[in-house]
């Protein structure tokens, strides 16, 4: 490790270098200097204690999907589902950038642990860094500092002797000159290294996160024989005490927080159902001697998006983001307390620019606004977020945005046709990406952004755990926004959607009914619990209904879609395809 800061520092050629530690002292010193210089502002003390503001530039605020690149020996591993450059010319393209941009500035050096220190699970990282603001942020995301270099340092020892280790992910990082066209993402899956030039914003400058722990993971994932996944991690206990674990997986600003932090029904509340959180983003699951598969959150926080964030929509995460929080890019009220549309209460004096406040202008909080808070700071955290063996998971869920077609809930009948539905998924685009808000696209698991290597290849190593002895989770599909011929929401989504896990673990358990169909199997209006709110007659038909014509359409697309990956696709997935779209012609 020390040679590799080493030639950082003489590509870079920073004033001077601090090793971080991880300490409160650090932290304070840390956010001392930002404060100084404007890079954070201290909030309402009386209402936010510990809570900062950060306003990123205007045009950073959000993922570049169009400049983030994954640099594989081959093109084909990387596939049409990542833009590829090869390593050669990836280095040499964002070194020349990284040619003494430090100067005149703190070289950080963050050691961080992705997932519980000890862990078998968990996955170590090593990020160099220009900035204070991403040393705070990963000081609260990832278990940073002393013991994770101490981890480092043990397994580097191992693979010295000769064990076969992987030590850690190397992670390079400047914010450079915030340029859009002086900016890239590069990630060198073969070589466990990440270089990221040009922007401040969390996904494309905490390395922890989306670039290590999907990208650069899913990669160590299918060498080492598990999966990294976009997936929130709950905990669903019934009133007998007994608890399920569910994985899911959403486009980001689709629902996974709310969902993660779910508060049931009031019904349901008395009578003694739970839900605990793991995590809220992103899921590491492995193989246990059992068959089950159990997974770890490699995050130790959360990194949510702001706005729509109220007392109705997750009372959980505004208990959360009370104190010790990092606010980017939200609106300010005039006694300097945080503010975003859908708070609720309150009312914006300066917006996410530092700009007075005019609705007529831009909003007060950019859309994809974000907070940082410690994953202990939740009323439904769970303590089996440290549990280095993980939880047993029973159930997958996938979902995303649609209007129209897709039902409200459908069960795969099994393993393979669960990675087509997976595979297949679809979801309106957000703005936590750069780009159109609202198309339709195929986002595969919720990976389409993420996923480091072929997708074709990641749908074979999906499929390859079916095996003998495996003990596979039932896998779903969820579609909480299906709208009315009005434009309307006709399910009521946040707590209610403990309806819809009900009936899963059901299903699981082998207790609840449904109907086979072509596109899986599907429940009645009978067989959820409906108590307590009013569903219409086009909401029970849209939400528990088949559209045959529809599907025939979809299905045709899906297998359009499947070819586009050529050879590679695996021959299983475009049979399964093929059977479900002949049943819908019969």
């Amino acid at each position: 490790m020390d040679n590799w800061v080493a030639q950082v520092a003489a590509l870079t050629r920073p004033d001077r270098i601090q090793w971080c530690d991880g300490s409160d002292a650090e932290s304070e010193a840390l956010n001392a200097l930002m404060q100084a210089d404007g890079t954070l502002v201290k909030l309402n003390d009386k209402t936010h204690p510990g809570c900062w503001l950060h306003r990123s530039d205007p045009d950073d605020v959000a993922r570049v999907e169009h400049l983030t690149f994954v640099c594989t020996s081959e093109q084909d591993d990387a596939g049409p589902n990542n833009h590829w450059m090869s390593p050669a010319d990836g280095h040499a393209k964002v070194d020349a950038l990284f040619e003494g941009c430090m100067e005149g500035r703190t070289m950080y050096v963050i050691p961080y642990c992705m997932g519980p220190i000890d862990s078998p699970l968990s996955r170590c990282g090593v990020e160099i860094t220009d900035s204070p603001y991403v040393v705070a942020n990963m000081r609260i995301m990832t278990r940073m500092g002393a013991p994770a270099l101490a981890r480092i340092e043990r397994e580097g020892e191992r693979a010295a002797r000769g064990e076969r280790i992987d030590t850690f992910v190397k992670g390079l990082h400047s914010t450079g000159e915030l340029d859009p066209n002086r900016r890239f993402i590069m990630h060198f899956p073969e070589e466990l290294t990440i270089k990221s030039y040009g922007s401040g914003y969390g996904g494309n400058a905490l390395l922890g996160k989306k670039c290590h722990a999907l990208r650069i993971a899913s990669h160590q994932a299918r060498s080492e024989g598990w999966l990294a996944e976009h997936m929130l991690i709950l905990g669903l206990e019934n009133p007998q005490g007994e608890i399920h674990y569910i994985a899911a997986a959403f486009p980001s600003a689709c629902g996974k927080t709310n969902l993660a932090m779910l508060i049931p029904p009031q019904g349901y509340l008395k009578d003694g159902w739970k839900i605990t959180t793991v995590g809220d983003d992103i899921c590491w699951m492995r193989p246990g001697a059992d068959g089950r598969l159990y997974a770890i959150n490699p995050e130790a926080g959360f990194f949510g998006v702001a706005p729509g964030t109220s007392k109705q929509s997750n009372p959980n995460a505004l208990a959360s983001i009370q104190s010790n929080t990092i606010f980017t890019n939200v609106g300010v009220t005039a006694d300097n307390q945080p503010w975003w549309e859908g708070l609720g209460e309150g009312e914006p004096v300066t917006d996410w620019r530092g700009e007075p406040y005019d609705a007529t202008k831009r909003p007060a909080a950019h859309p994809n606004s974000r907070f940082t808070v410690s994953a202990r700071q939740c009323p439904s955290y769970s303590h089996e977020s440290e549990n280095p063996a993980g939880v047993p998971i029973s159930a997958i869920v996938f979902g995303g945005r649609r209007a129209s077609l897709v039902p409200l809930v459908f069960e795969a009948r099994d393993w393979t046709h669960g990675v087509l539905v997976g595979a297949a998924m679809g979801s309106e685009t957000t703005a936590a990406a750069t780009g159109a808000v609202g198309v339709m696209r195929r986002d595969p698991m919720a990976m389409k952004p993420f996923c480091g290597y072929n997708f074709a290849d990641y749908f074979s190593h999906w499929l390859s755990f079916d095996k003998a002895g495996a003990k596979l989770p039932k896998i779903f599909h969820v579609n909480w926004f299906r709208k009315g011929d009005d434009g309307r929401f006709l399910w009521p989504g946040f707590g209610d959607n403990l309806r819809v896990l009900e009936w899963m673990i059901g299903r699981v358990d082998g207790k609840a009914g449904a109907v086979e169909t072509p596109i899986g199997n599907l429940p009645t209006v009978a067989d959820l619990n409906l108590e307590g709110i009013e569903l219409d007659e086009e909401a029970r038909t849209k939400l528990f209904g088949f559209e045959k014509s529809g599907w025939q359409a979809e299905f045709a697309s899906i297998g359009e879609y499947l070819d586009e990956y050529g050879p590679r696709m695996p021959q299983a997935l475009k049979d399964e395809q093929q059977r479900i779209a002949a049943m819908l012609a019969g």
